[in-house]
């Protein structure tokens, strides 16, 4: 994998800018159970899934995957650890790399690992802080801690894990990641010519076509057209800049704000981000039949 160039500090202004449209635990009351279908869920619907991340506690009731360590865990944030979901039945799988928004690594992106199982995939949520913040003063700090050799060295490792574990042997590989991480996944698409897929999630941009001609994975992108971190001049600038790259990508604009798929954002949008699940997982299958 070649160095990934992103430096942490980059994100501070336009991170500082997304979080007062972005908060931790949500205390409201959970919504009435919406009809959405299992296929954008999961095994749980839209509002299921919200009512889990309004709890200000751990985390949900059952958890489907595992705790695991990273090769070379001991120099990795959090000592290398990942949260591991596998698809029922037997390997090969194909795998992908979860990264967290700037909250760190906590239920709810357990939550979304889980979802990815249930629809096939092999998901291993990476930690690229070491810490889970419940505050917006924590994430800044957390964020702006992040040593991006480690970070890289941190997905690259989670990259290999799919690859070498006897259960996995994942013959497919994509990222999927969501603000911090959305821009994570964006440069870990432009680093790794072997990924074959990378989903972006209202993450930060590359606007330079020839930073973008690296890129060999299909890439899908989630945006909100009320964003103000991300707004739709950026998105449309990186939306002919992979035009002009020649990267096979699929940019989707919803009427929504920044981290409008998050179920603990009070402005989370239930359609818009079960909308948004579908094509997530449109997607996948067609990175998987390829």
């Amino acid at each position: 994998m070649r160095t990934i160039s992103l430096a942490a500090v980059a994100f501070v202004g336009w991170l500082v800018a997304c979080s007062s449209s972005s908060r931790q635990p949500a205390e409201t009351a959970p919504a009435p159970v919406a009809t959405h279908t299992a296929a954008s869920t999961g095994p749980l619907t839209e509002a299921q899934f919200k009512a889990l991340h309004e709890l200000p506690t751990a985390g949900p009731a059952t958890r489907r995957g595992e705790t695991i360590t990273l090769p070379g865990g001991g120099d990795l944030p959090g000592g290398g650890k990942a949260y591991l979901s596998l698809p029922a039945g037997d390997g090969p799988h194909p795998g992908i790399i979860v990264i967290h928004e700037w909250w760190g690594k906590n239920p709810n992106i357990e939550h979304w690992s889980d979802r990815l199982a249930s629809a096939g995939w092999a998901a291993l949520a990476v930690d690229l802080y070491g810490t889970v913040a419940t505050t917006r003063e924590e994430a800044m700090a957390a964020m702006k801690a992040v040593d991006p050799a480690k970070a890289k060295a941190t997905i690259a490792a989670g990259l290999a894990y799919l690859t070498n574990d006897a259960r996995i042997q994942a013959p497919v590989q994509a990222v999927i990641g969501w603000c911090f991480g959305g821009a994570w996944s964006l440069q870990t698409a432009i680093a790794e010519p072997t990924l074959d897929g990378a989903i972006i999630y209202y993450g930060h941009l590359e606007t330079d076509p020839a930073k973008l001609a690296p890129i060999k994975a299909r890439v899908l992108g989630i945006f909100g057209n009320r964003d103000t971190g991300i707004p739709p001049a950026e998105v449309a600038k990186f939306e002919a800049a992979l035009k002009q790259a020649g990267v096979n990508a699929a940019i989707h604009r919803y009427d929504a704000d920044h981290a409008f798929a998050n179920p603990s954002n009070p402005k989370y949008d239930e359609v818009n981000s079960a909308d948004a699940w579908d094509k997530v997982l449109r997607f996948l299958d067609e990175l998987h039949k390829r």
